[in-house]
């Protein structure tokens, strides 16, 4: 048997795993109100969750970057007892069901929660059900996609270059931003779509801890939710951008990111 040929009994069951993961969007795709596309998306109140969604993605996906790279740093060059557990319970959010992931937040942030009640007393900071409650929720869901990109980006480099700026005389914060940083270059920027696509698409953690009022929690999602038992037509619009984004992330991580020697 030539090596091009594929066995029938794979051929058979890889056709039947196409069909079934390809056909619901297809179903998507047929059943778009094409002609109303326009005026759904220009609706008041889907406008509004695609720029709440495209807002809070984007802050969550800036204060991942901020605290998750050097997180990712740490873990990656660092040596300290406990490092393999702080790893494990670091990438948990990745296999946590989104909902008790929202329930994790409410009680540690929630105004009766572990740090939630010192930021009400003493700061007057509620952060449930708000738009800064969607940008934690969906912070919590997306960092560990960056963290997890970044380490292994850093544990792949070669670190003779930053050795060999460490002889010239170069501080580590120097060396790190100008060595460290333009190698993993790739991997950032394919972490931080990765984050943000993540962010975009959240659901269970925002609606569990940010709740769901227009125009300051609903996002996209929620919107897509609220609008199946009332509007099938904007539900199915609003699906068809997040479907866009979707697809434009993987073709822009496959083309620029993911080729031979890119860690992901």
């Amino acid at each position: 048997m030539s090596a091009g040929r594929v066995p029938a009994p794979l051929a058979v069951a890889a056709t039947v795993a196409i069909g079934f993961l390809l056909f619901p969007l297809v179903g998507l795709l047929v059943r778009a109100p094409w002609r109303h596309l326009p005026d759904l998306l220009t609706r008041p109140a889907v406008g509004e969750a695609l720029r709440l969604s495209l807002v809070t993605a984007t802050i969550a996906t800036a204060l991942s970057l901020v605290v998750g790279v050097p997180l990712a740093w740490l873990l990656a060059r660092g040596s300290f007892p406990g490092r393999a557990l702080l790893r494990a319970m670091i990438t948990v959010p990745l296999v946590l069901p989104p909902v008790v992931g929202g329930v994790a937040l409410l009680l540690a942030f929630g105004r009766r929660g572990i740090l939630g009640r010192y930021l009400d007393v003493w700061f007057g900071v509620t952060l449930p059900f708000t738009t800064a409650g969607v940008v934690v929720a969906e912070a919590f869901v997306a960092m560990p996609f960056l963290i997890v990109t970044v380490e292994g980006a850093l544990r792949s480099t070669d670190r003779r270059f930053e050795d060999a700026a460490a002889t010239l005389g170069a501080s580590r914060w120097v060396t790190f931003r100008r060595v460290t940083l333009p190698m993993i270059a790739p991997s950032l920027g394919a972490g931080g779509v990765l984050c943000w696509a993540r962010a975009l698409g959240e659901f269970g953690a925002t609606i569990t801890f940010a709740g769901n009022y227009p125009g300051t929690t609903q996002t996209m999602p929620l919107a897509v939710y609220l609008a199946l038992e009332t509007d099938p037509d904007a539900a199915i619009a609003l699906s068809l951008v997040l479907l866009a984004v979707a697809v434009g992330v993987l073709v822009l991580l496959r083309e620029r990111w993911l080729r031979p020697g890119t860690t992901l």
